[in-house]
């Protein structure tokens, strides 16, 4: 076979190299937790688990930097196991899994509390929203298991497993709450959304808190938060939830036989061009506002109705009325004020990039519950969550470019996975000099630190106190 045929170059493979590391740039995600705060955190929520040899709190940090990695067992920890000198001490799977069975409630909650003043503070380093308006997105999605793993049960898409619901932010791409439930729990059940909205909010740093609490003030709002959800959240208690909390809702509505009477009233002239994502007019759509034409009383005051029409495009699910009407309805209510409904419309449908952070989220472990007990897997859920969090922390204030909302995927094949040269008494890293993206790594990193130092050193009392 010639060499012009060959795959690659070498003949000779050997086992015999020194001082080296694969996976160098998880130094940058370290890093990340390391100086957000995330490490001794968790250090401090798990003071109480007996270990002998290893801290159960970095155990847990180690167990995020693999989810970040590509991680999607327990098993998979053996990749950062293998490389000490670059990691340290690296638990056992026996040892991780027994650092797992000791999480209760108490714990749980403290891994909450360092998840919260870990966001605090990234937040302030630069990867919070760049705006005083958030929103917030509640959206579930399915985790499919081949086992019968406690809770797990036949779902709406006639799957088996897992169906969780999960509270999204859209200006950072965090997850930051969610709710493991059984597989045939209801997309549409209004508790768990009202339950995962607080735990979401609990999540923000205190300035984003102001004034939404249960009993919320509006005096006291510093920063406006939205909450947003497709139809399966449509419900009056999150509404008045809401309300409630001085937040601002906006959330996707049924096309019923009240809206399909409000739509036949409303002339061609009646509608306005919807608007795409650059402002400009989308070509076949249209919308309208049919507040004053369905009977709205039961919803919170303020409430409005707003439908887009617009030609279906190919493959679309049209029901008989939209058959009949040649286009495809949506509709969604929101209490937000403002003549500018065709903006409005755009702010729900670009709802859909929540299902892009779902995705993002099973690419760091969700897809996949590798527990029979369900607390365990809540808890691997909760961590997934924390991976995704360093992921979308590391992106926004050490990338620039394209680099800042890549995939998961994208970031380890071009800046975590890099190989290395380590020295013998692992004080310095020397990263491939040939590898493309050396240079943005290496700037990325500069960035982060940077970005921290100018912080003052982490305050860990929110995380005790809430032991």
């Amino acid at each position: 076979m010639g060499q012009g045929s060959r795959l690659v170059r070498p003949r000779t493979v050997t086992g015999d190299g020194d001082g080296l590391v694969s996976r160098a740039g998880v130094v940058w995600l370290a890093e990340a937790a390391d100086l957000s705060g995330l490490t001794a955190g968790f250090s401090a929520a798990m003071a109480g688990v007996p270990q002998r040899r290893h801290d159960a709190g970095r155990t847990l940090a180690q167990v995020v930097l693999a989810l970040a990695d590509g991680a999607t067992c327990l098993s998979d920890v053996a990749a950062l196991r293998a490389q000490s000198a670059m990691f340290g001490p690296v638990a056992s799977e026996a040892t991780v899994w027994r650092t797992f069975n000791h999480i209760g409630p108490v714990q749980a909650r403290g891994i909450a509390a360092a998840r919260a003043a870990a966001r605090e503070r990234a937040w302030a380093a630069g990867a919070g929203p760049a705006t005083d308006e958030l929103i917030v997105d509640i959206d579930s999605t399915i985790i499919r298991t081949k086992s019968d793993k406690q809770d797990a049960a036949p779902t709406y898409k006639r799957t088996f497993g897992h169906h969780p619901l999960l509270a999204i932010c859209a200006e950072t791409d965090e997850v930051l709450a969610g709710m493991l439930r059984a597989g045939n729990a209801g997309a549409n059940t209004a508790v768990d959304h009202v339950v995962v909205l607080a735990d979401a909010l609990a999540q923000l740093p205190a300035v984003w808190r102001e004034g939404h609490g249960p009993s919320g003030d509006r005096w006291m709002v510093e920063r406006q938060i939205l909450v947003r959800a497709d139809s399966a959240g449509a419900s009056h208690w999150l509404a008045e939830e809401c309300v409630d909390r001085t937040c601002e809702f906006s959330l996707g509505y049924q096309i019923d036989e009240r809206v399909r009477s409000g739509v036949l009233c409303i002339d061609d002239d009646g509608w306005q061009p919807a608007i795409d994502s650059n402002g400009e007019p989308r070509d076949g759509a249209e919308v309208v506002e049919l507040t004053d034409f369905v009977d709205l009383s039961a919803w919170p005051t303020g409430t409005r109705l707003i439908v887009r029409r617009e030609r279906p495009h190919p493959g679309a699910q049209l029901s008989l009325f939209d058959t009949i009407d040649g286009h495809r309805h949506t509709a969604f209510i929101t209490n937000t004020t403002g003549d500018n409904i065709a903006a409005l419309e755009l702010r729900q449908r670009q709802r859909a990039r929540a299902e892009n952070v779902i995705r993002d989220a099973k690419a760091t472990g969700l897809a996949n519950l590798p527990f029979d007990d369900f607390v365990n897997n809540d808890i691997w859920m909760q961590l997934c969550f924390c991976a995704n969090d360093l992921l979308a922390w590391a992106q926004a204030i050490g990338c620039v470019g394209q680099l800042r909302r890549a995939t998961p995927k994208t970031i380890r094949h071009r800046l975590l996975h890099v190989a290395a040269r380590i020295t013998p008494n692992s004080r310095r890293l020397h990263l491939d000099q040939h590898w493309p993206w050396t240079r943005t790594l290496l700037d990325a990193i500069h960035r982060l630190r940077t970005a921290f130092t100018s912080l003052t050193a982490p305050n860990h009392t929110t995380t005790q106190a809430a032991l």
